[in-house]
This record gives C-alpha cells, structure tokens and sequence, in this order.
C-alpha cells in the first residue's frame, strides 16, 4: 500500500510500523530496506514495553481469549500517535478480500469507532483499487519487494507448528526463550488439544531434536498477518 501511494499519489507521507520486540531479524531488516524504498525511514511507535515484558506485567500469555499483545503494543500507540497528530488521514492496507475487518477499532480502546473521531478519517487506497491478495502479490513482485516468511512476533499463539519448527531451527535462542517464559507464566501458547502434538515448547522442541518436522501447508499470502500492523 505505502509503495503504491508513493509512486502513484505521492505527497509527504509519514511510515510508521509497531514493533514488539520480538520480531525475527529478518523483520528488522525489512523495515530498514522498506524506508530505503520509500524514500523515508519508518517511525517505530511502541508502548514503552516489549511483548516480553508486558506478558511479565500481566503474568500471562496471550492466547485467543486475551489478545491483550495487539491492543497494548499495537493498536493503543497508534490510536495516540494518531490523536497527537490530528487531523490525519490514516492509510490501512486492508485488501478488497478482506470485507469482514474494518481497520483501527478504537472502541476496545477508548470507547468510540477510529474513524468517527473528529480530524481522523480512515483511507483504504488497496479496497479502492479493487485489490485482493493475488493483485498484491503480482505488484509486490513487480517491484522486486520480497515479504519475510514471518512478519509477527517469533512467539505467538496464533502460529502453526511449522512456524515453531523453523524458530526452533533457525532461532534457537529466541524458541529457548519462549520455552523458558512458559515456565516462567506457567501457561502455554500453545492450547493443549489444539492438534496431536504436545502444547508445552520444551516437549515439542524434543520432538524437533528427534527428528519430527510438521507438514508445511501455507499458501503464500493467503495466510492473515493478524499482528503486523
């Protein structure tokens, strides 16, 4: 969406993106080389707190019902970056295929609807295209933009085993960590009976030593990056 802007409605655009603190290398990377594209670098608005440290302050995890993560380190920074600099036009990738979201839900923040607020409106430049995920795909390609496998937080309750396996074998000391958190919060992230695997990190990364790898069955694209605002 911010390349399509720039080349086709340039004006002074502030990029900002959300991080965690918990993001793969790779991730950090992409943001630098993505500021290179863009011509500007993007502005990293946090809570003060790392997903770490925030699970520590709520001694949990967050899981399906708790989604307390995006709403502290995600969409509570935005909504007050948002607020501070009013009027604003907020930009939101959401895609033609993707009726059923409605970009920044201030109400489970504050009480109100994001874009009823008064200086802010909401612009969707990709449902105005009549984009979907292949169109952004085929454009992204176009202009040599190659996305990270993982675009969220290396540990999420969202992630399928696979995406444990590849932490366990491309980053061990980050799946250590959050094998250690576990025991630490005394919780999972992942739910026990979500498949036949075991749900706690330390008994699933002794599957991975002993040889187990999970079936792959990602599409690319398809999948919803739900965190990488």
């Amino acid at each position: 969406m911010a390349l399509w802007l720039v080349q086709n409605e340039p004006r002074d655009y502030e990029f900002i993106c959300t991080p965690t603190g918990d993001e793969l290398p790779e991730m950090i990377e992409h943001w630098r080389k993505l500021g290179e594209i863009l011509g500007k670098p993007l502005t990293p608005l946090t809570s003060g707190m790392s997903l770490r440290g925030l699970n520590r302050r709520m001694n949990a995890l967050p899981n399906w019902r708790m989604r307390y993560c995006t709403r502290v380190l995600k969409i509570e920074p935005y909504i007050a970056y948002m607020l501070k600099n009013a009027p604003a036009v907020s930009y939101v990738g959401l895609r033609a295929d993707e009726e059923e979201r409605h970009g920044v839900d201030y109400g489970k923040a504050g009480g109100e609807v994001f874009g009823t607020i008064e200086g802010i409106t909401q612009d969707f430049p990709l449902r105005r295209l009549g984009w979907g995920i292949r169109e952004v795909i085929a454009f992204l390609d176009l202009n040599g933009v190659v996305i990270p496998t993982r675009t969220d937080c290396a540990r999420c309750f969202f992630q399928r085993l696979i995406e444990w396996y590849e932490l366990w074998r491309d980053n061990l000391p980050m799946y250590m960590d959050a094998e250690a958190e576990e025991v630490e919060r005394g919780h999972t992230y992942r739910s026990p009976g979500r498949d036949s695997q075991p749900a706690a990190l330390a008994e699933l990364r002794v599957k991975f030593e002993n040889g187990y790898v999970p079936k792959d069955t990602r599409e690319r694209g398809i999948m919803c990056r739900v965190c990488s605002l």
